[in-house]
């Protein structure tokens, strides 16, 4: 098998053609990093690390590292010899991203893709606790037979003895994409996996919607009731399809400019709430726009991430140092570099 490791892969060095670059145009501060080489060099000086490096944050003891996520040893520095409650990995998606397949968001041979996926998902299962819980958030490209979804889904059969799929959970877009002869494409997967004893915090579930639906009769102990009188809560349960989850980024506060691919701080909140506790260990070899380590700091958590990507890595230690000094989640249309608004 060639050099699948996530820096052969996706290539940071390769710059994307003319037409690559074209079609992933955005108009933030600060334009959608995978696709406007061009700033690269320029941001690189203002990034505190280089590969191999890890920061030691000196409040809360979160770590954050330029790292690949397919080689053991560098899994192995940052976690140094703990292991984690949580993973939640939010892998490239061998899906063309925003008609513009640049070496952050590319895609590639699907074998090759499923060598890359195999790596990582044995890194993560070598630092993975005995009640720990994995997601993983997946793409699938309905040009190209809905690959990789369904690969990654058959590769993971091969560690069913040491982990298992507890449920597939799709979160609606509130924007999509697609064409007059299609149906809209609205939605992301997210794949859950589970050791056997893991715990699950139903509560983490309830969502801010109401129950309206009434009516719905059943005996309990000889006593007929009705829905709303059995409920736990006057609210509905997120289930399997996330409906409450606002992804128009550009209207929120959490908006990280740059960051293509960023995941909503509610569906990362509600992950870790589910299935990890106050003081736990959560883990991200995919750091992106460190949504991650922003809602592990609001829920007491800690958290080791890291990005093969300096910048990544660097918007990622910014953003939570942001937050310390502002509140704030995010810079919604404001630039994280502002250094380059100096210059």
């Amino acid at each position: 098998m060639r050099n699948v490791t996530q820096a052969a892969l996706f290539n940071l060095s390769e710059e994307p053609s003319a037409v690559q670059r074209k079609a992933g145009v955005t108009t933030e501060r600060l334009p959608r990093l995978d696709s406007n080489p061009q700033l690269r060099p320029k941001l690189l000086p203002f990034c505190r690390l280089a590969a191999g490096d890890i920061w030691e944050d000196p409040v809360k003891g979160h770590r954050v590292g330029v790292l690949d996520a397919t080689v053991p040893a560098d899994v192995k520095r940052v976690t140094k010899g703990e292991q984690a409650t949580l993973i939640v990995n939010d892998p490239p998606y061998n899906v063309v991203v925003g008609n513009a397949n640049t070496p952050n968001l590319s895609k590639t041979h699907i074998c090759a893709y499923v060598e890359f996926s195999r790596r990582w998902v044995e890194n993560s299962l070598a630092v993975l606790s005995a009640d720990g819980s994995l997601y993983v958030w997946m793409g699938a490209d309905y040009r190209d037979n809905f690959q990789p979804l369904p690969d990654f889904m058959v590769l993971m059969r091969d560690y069913q003895d040491v982990i298992k799929p507890r449920n597939l959970i799709t979160v609606r877009n509130q924007r999509g994409y697609g064409t007059p002869c299609n149906w809209m494409w609205v939605r992301q997967e997210l794949l859950y996996y589970a050791r056997s004893k893991a715990s699950f915090n139903v509560a983490a579930e309830y969502t801010d919607i109401p129950k309206v639906l009434r009516g719905y009769y059943k005996t309990v102990n000889g006593v007929v009731t009705e829905n709303m009188e059995r409920s736990k809560s006057e609210n509905i349960r997120a289930g399997n399809v996330w409906i409450d989850v606002q992804q128009v980024f550009y209207r929120l506060e959490e908006n990280v400019s740059g960051c293509y691919a960023q995941k909503p701080l509610k569906a990362i909140e509600r992950i870790i709430s589910a299935s990890s506790s106050r003081g736990d260990l959560v883990l991200d070899f995919f750091s992106h726009s460190g949504s991650t380590l922003l809602a592990g700091e609001r829920l007491g958590r800690r958290v080791f991430t890291f990005d093969v990507d300096p910048v990544f890595a660097e918007l990622t230690i910014r953003r939570i140092e942001n937050y310390r000094l502002t509140g704030k989640t995010g810079w919604q249309w404001r630039n994280p570099f502002p250094e380059l608004d100096r210059q």
